[in-house]
């Protein structure tokens, strides 16, 4: 890939508007910044926002909570702006989120920063009618912004978004943001840049934390547990019933049932909790993520969580699931700790046949500290917690007939989705005790569900091609799995 490197370097600056031009006008971005009482510019803002500014392709990466929605918002309506750029002319800039959370947050941003401003704004989430948005978008597309790009292409929309580029015009600016830098990423990146030359635009990598040995924050505190299948909701439900009320948390689930169950059950139980993932219709999911992000509580969520969104001062991330890869569990933990200051807690539940994963860890630079749970923090629940057959006793989850549906299904979906881990020799669904993982959800015996394991595990076993074996070609020296085919001595870093 033939690309034109950019020749000038953008060095950060104490004053948060230093790279855009003092027009004089009161619709500029500079009275609303500092209207926002923001005095001084992040890394990655001070880096990317002259750049942008000049209209070229930019490509960035720095961690979670680093200002990245700012440094893409702010010279982009500057520019819309300052080239009178009106609703006849079509669609000035276009931002890509990966989930619909994500989309209504960085909405929200962009609304406070045009509070001076005459342009339209809006977004499209799905589930209304988008007719007029699809005219709008029709006419023209000055800007692309694509955020958290390496989430999107993880969720296998690498060929929508091949398409969206062909129906937009060849002269555009785009840009790439992610705080991780992925194989896909480059690989989209070659296809996404390939026609610069042709459009005359100059490429620019900015990396703020590339030369940074610590991929998350200072103001984290990392730990894990070993917690046998059996015990672990007990443990949860101690740790949560200690922490409930007065301090704000995330609990991260490896699937939507999964979710689901432990939201209903953990409610009944007298533990108040809210959740988010796919399944959740959209205005539920709304008014949810708006209230966490205003008061103290409880969050069980999927990953459709653990991407880009600002929750202000959150205590404890607990990943009850553990991650797909470090990349997986980076982006989790970036929930809290936010900012150059933040402090927050993460707590990673493990199986002690899981243990592996902590070598993965530490060679992406996290170190872990061991936590354990006494015995005594940990509620006799156990006991009452099964349907006893034999007995014809029905307890918590056999005597309710819809946490019992709940409970079969969050087994079920735990066990395919830990069928489905990249990190096979790690998360080996064979070294499971299916009991104890039935224990976890509240059954005495194996529940009768229909898992139809080997048909996932032979797809998945298709995926696999390269890398010994595992999906990403994830091992102790690959972390975050392979690298090669994009060059970035082609772009000029800042």
């Amino acid at each position: 890939m033939d690309l034109k490197p950019c020749i000038r370097s953008a060095q950060p600056s104490k004053n948060p508007v230093a790279a855009l031009p003092e027009s004089g006008s009161d619709e500029s971005v500079y009275d609303t910044v500092r209207d926002e009482g923001i005095l001084q510019m992040q890394k990655i803002q001070a880096r990317s926002i002259p750049h942008l500014m000049e209209q070229s392709d930019v490509m960035g990466s720095a961690k979670t909570g680093s200002g990245k929605t700012l440094a893409f918002l702010i010279p982009e309506i500057e520019l819309l702006r300052s080239s009178n750029f009106l609703p006849v002319n079509g669609t000035g800039l276009i931002v890509i989120c990966p989930t619909r959370e994500l989309a209504i947050q960085t909405h929200k941003v962009a609304k406070e920063l045009m509070k001076y401003h005459s342009q339209n704004l809006g977004y499209v989430i799905g589930g209304t009618n988008m007719r007029s948005e699809a005219n709008q978008l029709a006419k023209g597309v000055h800007c692309l912004i694509i955020d958290e790009a390496d989430r999107i292409l993880e969720q296998n929309f690498e060929e929508n978004m091949k398409q969206i580029f062909k129906r937009l015009p060849q002269d555009r600016q785009t840009v790439l943001f992610s705080a991780t830098q992925t194989q896909k990423v480059e690989d989209f990146a070659n296809f996404t840049f390939r026609k610069n030359e042709e459009r005359q635009r100059k490429l620019v990598y900015v990396g703020v934390d590339d030369s940074k040995l610590k991929p998350t924050v200072e103001g984290l505190q990392q730990g894990y547990s070993v917690i046998p299948s059996e015990k672990r909701f007990l443990v949860l439900y101690a740790f949560l019933r200690k922490v409930r009320q007065k301090q704000k948390v995330m609990v991260f689930f490896s699937s939507c049932s999964s979710v689901k169950f432990h939201a209903e059950l953990l409610n009944f139980l007298g533990i108040q909790c809210d959740d988010i993932h796919g399944q959740v219709k959209q205005q539920k999911r709304t008014s949810t993520f708006f209230r966490f992000k205003e008061e103290k509580g409880i969050l069980l969520c999927t990953n459709v969580a653990a991407r880009g969104l600002d929750i202000p001062n959150v205590d404890y991330i607990v990943q009850y699931d553990p991650p797909d890869d470090p990349k997986d569990y980076i982006h989790r933990v970036g929930r809290t700790a936010r900012g150059d200051k933040g402090k927050g807690s993460a707590l990673l539940f493990l199986l002690p046949e899981e243990l592996k994963l902590l070598i993965h860890l530490q060679a992406a630079n996290i170190s872990l500290a061991e936590y354990e749970f006494s015995k005594k923090d940990v509620p006799k629940l156990q006991s009452r917690f099964y349907y006893d057959s034999s007995l014809e006793q029905e307890y918590i989850v056999g005597g309710n007939y819809f946490l019992n549906e709940l409970a079969k299904e969050a087994y079920r979906s735990y066990l395919l989705a830990y069928n489905s881990h990249s990190m096979k020799d790690i998360f080996d669904i064979h070294q499971l005790d299916f009991k104890k993982v039935a224990a976890s959800v509240g059954f005495k015996d194996l529940p009768k569900v229909s898992l139809n394991l080997e048909s996932s595990a032979s797809k998945h076993r298709k995926m696999r091609k390269v890398g010994g074996g595992r999906r990403h070609g994830i091992g102790p020296s690959k972390p975050y799995g392979r690298r090669g085919g994009y060059d970035r001595r082609h772009l000029a870093r800042f």
